[in-house]
């Protein structure tokens, strides 16, 4: 049994962003196009996805024909389409008559026409007209036999994208209302007695600007979640408006890794699919070894949305990334790669933005599949059809599943609560490098990891690994007493569990509702300076602690490393306490990998939490793994510019050769083996 992300195509898809709206009046170019994507085994378009000015050029007047041709045409020739609305950028003409619809910034002014994304989500006349767009083009084509999937306008979120208007003002308000339900509750969440913030009408609530309230910290908070919500229900409604038309086609919007204007364990819930964007910046320094390691941490995260099913590499560049600093060119190897990696951690697809360059514009020299040379002779060219060989190669690979026994917290409320404080370190709390920190030793020792927040099910885990967590909620709080009551191994850190949901801090002591099962208080916290280090004595071994070290004093906890340096030299840096059938870590100080190089072996064997492949693996060569109810499908990576020998631990099928394979294989510069055995 398979889980298709696409029930009407159950392949592997590969493809790209197709703007045809760019050269309508460039027939021979929309014929050139289908011919090169046959030749380079590509199999799906996203289109429409900022059409808007050719579907509706004046209001009420819908010209849906030039669609049409181009999906009959695609079909035709073999090839579906993901059919996109255009919300994610407005005609002109919209603003100009209706410049209530505008987003309006932090300085409290009407943004005007231009860019994309800059529209007001709360705005009725604006969500109107979605409306009324989404359902024309779903009674046109949500039967079509070409179109398989919905996406929803396009990266919802962008850094600017909050809207200040008189809407958003009021629809707070109401969000608030909804959860506080008295003005009193609010101000004693928010601590609204410092500074003397309190508020005595609802109407004195605002959102967070620079010429106004900005330190209230539960307020910060609260903005995020309720900027999700709206997204959450913009998105909602955009669903809505497609999906009675045809409730068999699955719906999907393009997220954006770990970016943090949204709560994506939230949006989530409104799509069927995730599917999301991907940048690296490969060829950036000597090692593409943390490209590649930051790479996986977020196809891992994207997989761990939705769990048990495949996720969809929406977008990725074939060649240069324009709106990098410098625009570096794949190097032979890496598109097929980095493509699929994507495949390795869960993706069903590889899709490029774009198919092909625009001639002018912002992204007019972004990498594409076909170039403004225009033709298939080109290496990058080559390079995407032997992505889409490789799938048709490796078909049985479709549908398959991931399935770990390590989780790592990474909680997005979470997150905005540790940047928006202030101490210990107000130069840089850091937690996303301590998320990619931990994901990096098990990364590079083969091991699956999961990603959860704080309302996920833990329990199925054998490990879950929680770096800073600073705000623990009373819900995931007993989440982790079962969990490590029941025999679960847990590892949290420095300056974890010292505030609830609104910012507000613990009484008697951090980590505060999970002080037992650590069996441990954090007495201090040492925020260092940047460039300052504490010595930390782990088995007689010394190690740099950096940044962020917490003072200890244990009750019940055992503890296995002493600081040893500072005037808390001979103190605990280190615990670990028996707690039920489990065990309850804490790493008081902030170390490196090479700490985590030592420490985690002993954990994972005592948890037996064994690696994908039974093997050690040369520096920079990794192995994923993919199953369904019969085979086993294992992806071995090099991300070395160099060729490797690696040593196998059984026969397996090469999935490209169609051959058997043992003993040892050597991969290329940049390659990859897909490999299969029984499970």
């Amino acid at each position: 049994m398979t889980t298709a992300i696409t029930p009407k195509f159950p392949k592997f898809l590969h493809g790209g962003d197709y703007n045809p709206d760019q050269w309508l009046d460039r027939p021979d170019i929309l014929e050139k196009d289908i011919e090169l994507m046959k030749k380079s085994h590509c199999n799906c378009m996203s289109v429409g996805i900022f059409s808007w000015a050719q579907l509706e050029p004046y209001e009420g007047v819908y010209r849906l024909d030039w669609l049409a041709d181009v999906i009959d045409n695609l079909y035709k020739n073999g090839i579906y389409t993901i059919l996109a609305t255009p919300s994610g950028g407005k005609p002109a003409w919209m603003t100009e008559r209706y410049p209530e619809i505008a987003r309006v910034n932090t300085n409290g002014q009407h943004e005007l026409q231009g860019r994309r994304q800059n529209h007001c989500m709360s705005s009725p006349i604006y969500r109107e007209k979605v409306r009324q767009i989404n359902q024309t083009l779903a009674e046109r084509f949500a039967n079509h036999p070409g179109v398989i999937m919905w996406h929803i306008s396009n990266e919802f979120g962008n850094t600017d994208s909050d809207c200040h208007c008189e809407h958003c003002q009021a629809a707070f308000r109401e969000w608030l209302k909804n959860k506080y339900k008295t003005l009193d509750n609010l101000n004693y969440q928010w601590w609204n007695h410092f500074w003397s913030h309190t508020y005595t009408s609802w109407n004195q609530v605002h959102s967070p600007m620079p010429y106004g309230e900005y330190t209230c910290l539960g307020m910060l908070l609260d903005w995020k979640r309720f900027v999700t919500d709206l997204t959450y229900d913009f998105i909602r409604a955009e669903a809505e408006a497609v999906r009675p038309y045809n409730p068999q086609l699955p719906v999907t919007t393009n997220l954006m890794n770990m970016f943090g204007g949204l709560d994506y364990f939230k949006i989530k819930d409104v799509i069927d699919v995730v599917s999301w964007d991907n940048y690296p910046y490969w060829h950036s320094s000597d090692s593409e070894i943390g490209q590649a390691q930051r790479s996986a941490t977020c196809h891992d995260l994207m997989r761990s949305l939705i769990p048990g099913k495949p996720f969809m590499l929406m977008e990725s560049c074939p060649g240069p990334v324009s709106w990098h600093p410098a625009s570096r060119i794949k190097r032979p190897g890496m598109h097929k790669l980095s493509s699929l990696q994507a495949v390795a951690h869960g993706s069903d697809t590889v899709q490029y933005f774009q198919w092909r360059m625009s001639r002018g514009g912002f992204e007019k020299f972004h990498g594409a599949v076909v170039d403004h040379y225009g033709e298939a002779d080109t290496r990058m060219f080559k390079e995407v059809t032997d992505v889409g060989e490789t799938l048709e190669k490796i078909q049985d690979v479709y549908g398959s599943t991931v399935k770990n026994d390590v989780a790592i917290l990474f909680d997005w409320q979470n997150r905005w609560a540790t940047e928006i404080t202030l101490g210990p370190r107000k130069c840089g709390m850091h937690y996303d490098d301590d998320i990619y920190r931990h994901h990096h030793w098990f990364w590079e020792n083969n091991i699956g990891v999961d990603f959860v927040c704080e309302d996920s099910d833990i329990s199925g885990y054998k490990v879950v690994v929680a770096p800073l967590m600073y705000m623990l909620r009373e819900g995931f709080a007993e989440k982790i007493r079962a969990f490590v009551a029941n025999g679960g191994t847990f590892i949290t850190t420095y300056v974890s569990g010292l505030v609830n949901e609104n910012d507000l801090c613990y009484l008697g002591g951090f980590p505060g509702l999970i002080g037992d099962v650590l069996g441990m208080r954090a007495t201090e916290t040492d925020g260092l300076y940047d460039r300052q280090t504490i010595d930390v004595n782990y088995r007689g071994k010394i190690y740099q602690a950096f940044e962020l070290c917490d003072l200890i004093a244990p009750s019940t906890a055992e503890t296995i490393a002493e600081y040893a340096s500072e005037f808390y030299a001979s103190t605990p840096a280190i615990t670990v306490n028996s707690f039920g059938k489990g065990k309850a870590y804490y790493l008081g100080a902030r170390m490196g990998l090479d700490f985590l190089r030592d420490f985690y072996p002993q954990i994972m064997k005592d948890a037996q939490v064994e690696p994908v492949i039974g093997t050690k693996l040369p520096e920079g060569v990794v192995a994923t793994r993919r199953t369904n109810e019969k085979e086993a499908f294992l992806f071995i990576q090099n991300y070395n510019n160099a060729p490797v020998q690696i040593s196998l631990d059984r026969t397996y099928r090469d999935l490209q050769a169609g051959t058997d394979v043992s003993g040892s294989l050597e991969l290329g510069n940049y390659g990859i083996a897909i490999l299969s055995c029984p499970k």
